[in-house]
Formats: structure tokens, sequence, C-alpha cells
């Protein structure tokens, strides 16, 4: 009878094979940190105005298809301006029963507020990304059936290369300021250990100017877009060397 022997392989697996190890280095040199914010001023190219159309009638039904009919009117109007669907926004629709709060009794006191009927309203956004067009194009809405007009904002449509440009700005300043103090302390120079980005974006814009001086001149309503700020902050860390 003979016997087979099966040599089993034997596989040495390392100890670490199934653990996770975090390191963590301390360091022993001063650490400086810094935030810095940076803007970068532009032109802006997209202005967002706010409007709306109200209208009042005896009942809640009548206010609410008057009001739908005066909308259909601007939103047409805004289309053939050249305004595309998709920079138009609802942003609320109310209705509310009207009264009148003036009457008194004789005795001065006030007297039963009277009914007086329904507003209906509809707000909305219009985004507009001609802005050299804004003042031609307040006057349409206007005309078109806008009983109230809000803004405009003005902004940029696509920030990202003023952002880029904001951080290395933010970046050459934190660099600057980094050497100087690491000279004023007696160390030679720094080393970049950590870069915080603890906020971006658009800043508070410039308001449009109505300029008096123009508006007998003027064949629309006068804008000036003036320029918006975008800025990023950065906290950085430099560890001094001597």
């Amino acid at each position: 009878m003979k016997t087979a022997l099966f040599l089993l392989p034997f596989v040495l697996l390392p100890l670490a094979a199934h653990a996770q190890t975090q390191v963590t280095i301390a360091e022993t040199a001063p650490v400086l940190t810094l935030t810095v914010t940076e803007a970068i001023q532009a032109v802006p190219d997209i202005a967002t105005i706010g409007t709306a159309v109200e209208s009042r009638a005896p009942t809640a039904t009548e206010a609410m298809a008057s009001n739908a009919s005066r909308m259909d009117h601007l939103v047409a109007a805004l289309r053939t301006a050249g305004i595309a669907a998709r920079d138009m926004q609802t942003s609320g629709i109310r209705l509310s029963a009207q009264y009148d709060y003036s009457a008194r009794n004789p005795d001065g006191s006030q007297a039963t507020p009277k009914f007086q009927g329904y507003e209906a309203s509809n707000h909305f956004s219009v985004k507009v990304r001609d802005v050299r067009r804004l003042g031609s194009l307040l006057d349409q809405m206007v005309a078109a059936g806008a009983t109230s007009i809000n803004g405009p904002t003005f902004g940029i449509d696509d920030p990202a290369p003023l952002l880029q440009k904001a951080r290395g700005a933010a970046l050459r300043s934190a660099k600057a300021q980094a050497d100087y103090y690491a000279q004023q302390a007696g160390y030679r120079t720094v080393r970049l250990i950590a870069i915080t980005e603890t906020g971006s974006g658009g800043g508070a814009p410039m308001p449009a100017l109505m300029r008096a001086d123009k508006v007998e001149m003027a064949t629309y309503t006068p804008v000036e877009p003036g320029e918006v700020s975008t800025s990023v902050s950065l906290t950085v860390q430099y560890a001094l060397e001597r």
C-alpha cells in the first residue's frame, strides 16, 4: 500500500495585513497660521430682477383668473424680448382677502373692517444675460403689466476663472506675510504645511445707479452695472525654519 504525501503550501501573511495604521508626525518647528482674503473686481455679465403682477377682484376666483391673464401677457413679452424660459422662475403666488380698516364708529373707536375683495399676486425672478439691455427691458416689463420691480442684483455667470485668480492672489499675499513674520522673528524661511479654503463666492455688488441728470434725455430707464467682487478666503499654515 502506497501512501501519497501532499505538501500544502504555506503562506506567511504579514501581521498588519488586516490592520490600519496611522502615523502622525508632530511639527516641531513653530507654526504660523494666517487667514487671508483676496477679491477680484469685474464688470458683471448677468443681472437678476424680481418682479410681480398683482390683481384685485370681488371674488378669489376672479382675482386669480385676472392675475393669470396678466402674468401670461408679461411672460409673453419677456420671451419676445429674448428671455429664455430657463431664466424665468416663479418665487411665490399669493391670494389674500382685502379689508378697509379706516372706518370709525361715532365714538371714535375703530369700526368693523369692510371687506373689499381679493388680491392675487404672482412673484417671479428674471435673469438677464445681456446687462446692456437691462434698462429697456425694465420699461418693457412695466409696459407689459409688471406692478412691482426689485433689484437688479448683478453677478458673474461663470465665477470660476475669477475664483482661481483670487486663490492665486491670496496665496501670494499669505506667503509675503509669512516671510515678513519669519524674518522679524529671526527665522530664515517658511515651509507651507496646510491650506484650507474657508470661503469663496461673490461679494456684495455695487448698486445700480439711477442718474437723475440724464432721465430726460434717456429713452429708457438708465442703469449702471458698476463692478462686482469675487473673493476667496484661505487659512494657511507655515512652519518657521532656521
